[in-house]
This record gives C-alpha cells, sequence and structure tokens, in this order.
C-alpha cells in the first residue's frame, strides 16, 4: 500500500513559484503590494499544485474563521428551525457557515454553551436564551458580537430582533372573543421561556381590554407531549365554562388536539384552538390550526444583517419586533349556542 499523500504546503507554493513563503502569504491576503510577477507565479504554482490554504491557519492570520454560531432551547420547534434557515441563506451569501448549539431547555447548560460556541466562532446568535435576565446582560458582554433572538433586554447595549407576543396573544383573544367566546384558557410555556412571559403579559392585557372575557392560566410547556399532558387540565377548564384554548405553541396545540380527539373532544365543536408561531404542519393538522403567523425565515434573515454589521466593526442597529399575523382555520369556531360579537 502506497503512501498516504501529504497535503501541500505554503513552503512548496514556494519552492514552486521561486518565491519566499511571505510572498506567497501576501498574495494569499490579496495585499496589493506584492511584484505583479511574484503574484503571477504563486497562481501558477497554486493551480498546479492544487494548493488549498487550511481555515485554520487563515483563521489564526485574519482573527475569524468566517463561522458564525446559534444557541437555541429546542432545535426541534420549527420556530427555530425556520429562523436558523433564514440565518443560514443569508450568511452563506456573504461567505459564512452557522453552527448550532442545543440546551434542551438546560438552562443551567446555557451560558457555558453559548461561551463555547463563541470561542469557536467569529460572533453568536442567542435564540430565545431562558436564563435570567442579569444572568443574560453579563453574558453577552462577554460573547460580543452577539445578536439576540426573542428576547427584550431595555438599555441593553445589544441587537435584538423578535416577535410581539403581547399584540399576538391580544389578537388571538380578540379572535376568539369576536367569534362569541368569553371564557378561555391559556396553555402556558415553559416558566424559563422570557416568551411564555411575553405572552402571559398579552393575556393581562387582553382580560383589561375585555372585562367579560375570562381567561384560566393552565401549566405547559413547549413541545407536543406536553400539550398531549395538558389535556387534562384543559378539560377541567372546559368543566367550569372553557369554550376556546390558546396554546403557548403550535407544538403544544397540535399535541393537545391529538390528545383531545383520543377522547372524542369535537374541536372546534366542543372545544376551540388556537397555536402560535404558525409552523410549516399547522397547516396540514385536522382540523387545520389557527395560528398567529410569524416571519421565522425574515427573522433570521434580519439576524444576519445586524451580527454581518457588528462583524465589521459597525453601530448596533435598532431593535426589530415583528406583529404576528392572524391565520384563522377550522380549529376554531363559534361555541355552540353563542353569538359572534363582530355579527
Amino acid at each position: 500500500m502506497g503512501e498516504r499523500s501529504r497535503a501541500v504546503t505554503i513552503a512548496d507554493v514556494a519552492a514552486r513559484a521561486g518565491a519566499s513563503q511571505a510572498s506567497v502569504s501576501r498574495v494569499l491576503n490579496g495585499k496589493q503590494t506584492v511584484d505583479p510577477d511574484i503574484v503571477r507565479r504563486v497562481r501558477t504554482a497554486i493551480a498546479e499544485l492544487g494548493y488549498a490554504p487550511s481555515v485554520a491557519a487563515r483563521s489564526l492570520v485574519h482573527g475569524r474563521n468566517d463561522t458564525i454560531a446559534m444557541v437555541v432551547p429546542d432545535l426541534e420547534n420549527p420556530l427555530f428551525q425556520g429562523i436558523l434557515k433564514g440565518l443560514s441563506l443569508a450568511a452563506a451569501s456573504d461567505g459564512y457557515r452557522v453552527l448550532v448549539a442545543d440546551t434542551a431547555e438546560r438552562v443551567e447548560e446555557e451560558e457555558a454553551t453559548a461561551l463555547e460556541a463563541r470561542h469557536r466562532c467569529d460572533a453568536l446568535v442567542l435564540c430565545a436564551p431562558r436564563l435570567p435576565e442579569d444572568d443574560l446582560r453579563r453574558l453577552v458582554d462577554r460573547v460580543a458580537p452577539v445578536v439576540v433572538v426573542n428576547r427584550h433586554l431595555p438599555g441593553a447595549d445589544v441587537p435584538i430582533v423578535g416577535v410581539d407576543y403581547v399584540r399576538g396573544i391580544r389578537d388571538l383573544v380578540d379572535h376568539l372573543a369576536g367569534l362569541g367566546h368569553t371564557h378561555l384558557a391559556y396553555v402556558s410555556g415553559p416558566d424559563s421561556s422570557a416568551s411564555n412571559a411575553e405572552r402571559v403579559r398579552g393575556v393581562h392585557e387582553a382580560l383589561a381590554a375585555r372585562p367579560g372575557v375570562r381567561i384560566d392560566v393552565l401549566a405547559g410547556g413547549s413541545r407536543l407531549d406536553d400539550g398531549y399532558a395538558a389535556a387534562e387540565s384543559v378539560l377541567a377548564a372546559r368543566e367550569r365554562g372553557a369554550t376556546g384554548v390558546i396554546a403557548f405553541n403550535d407544538l403544544v396545540a397540535l399535541g393537545l388536539m391529538t390528545r383531545l380527539r383520543e377522547l372524542d373532544v369535537d374541536v372546534p365543536g366542543d372545544l376551540s384552538v388556537a397555536g402560535f408561531d404558525d409552523v410549516p404542519m399547522a397547516r396540514f393538522a385536522t382540523p387545520r390550526l389557527t395560528s398567529m403567523s410569524v416571519p421565522r425565515g425574515e427573522l433570521g434573515a434580519q439576524v444576519w444583517a445586524r451580527l454581518r454589521t457588528l462583524i465589521a466593526g459597525g453601530p448596533i442597529e435598532h431593535t426589530v419586533l415583528w406583529r404576528p399575523r392572524l391565520e384563522a382555520r377550522e380549529s376554531t369556531a363559534a361555541p355552540a349556542g353563542a353569538e359572534r360579537a363582530d355579527a
């Protein structure tokens, strides 16, 4: 068996071109002070030898490796997948790669994961971080350049890109109240989720705006099985008079509808159900799920636009907060015997 071929080095290129290694390095780095004849010889040698610069070596020279990292609490969530796709496509157009770190909703691991990811990459995206606010503020100072997604940090010196969850919940309550629902249940998200806190704030604002509406806040989570497990408390709320349910996100809503179907509870005949995020599978559920649509891909693109500016040494750009759009589908309808408030 022959010996494994040795990788071509910068020294090989220099020897073939009849130039110093320093000159070859200057050519590779695009320096304008190199004699044109040397540039021609070096490029010819590179082509003949099939030389490819080491990514690790170039990162030492430039202080960067054209890679960013995105830290998420749960990559199974289609919302985060959509943001990642938008981010990856936008970053790729500028020659950057995106690595992903999933903390699996383990708050205690989030800081260490973010620090390690930042050590390996040029910049960081913290997507819906679960850390307590004081810890998160300290972290963003340590890992800059960084962009934070779906987490408000008033006064922090960091770009924020997110969704107006307060307004989205209010719009969902308006939708259900308009159908004639006066008693609703909200199946909440993880206790550590700042976006859940925003949704709960939306619940309180909706109650203040609509004194005739009651909303029971129930324990839940962020995953399909959390919605499935919440069916018992939802049915208890139904016994108390609830006719409609708003879930923390679409996964919770879909898991809930699966369990309700097993229990012969008709959606929306017996109980209306609405989700949040409008993930792709929402349109293919039976019945199709009413949800608040979030521009996942555009969120990712806006994250990259701000991160690219920071990497280039530019200023921190203004916060972007999207108001989600209602997608009313067949999972919500007027409760039996009720009159529509908007009729």
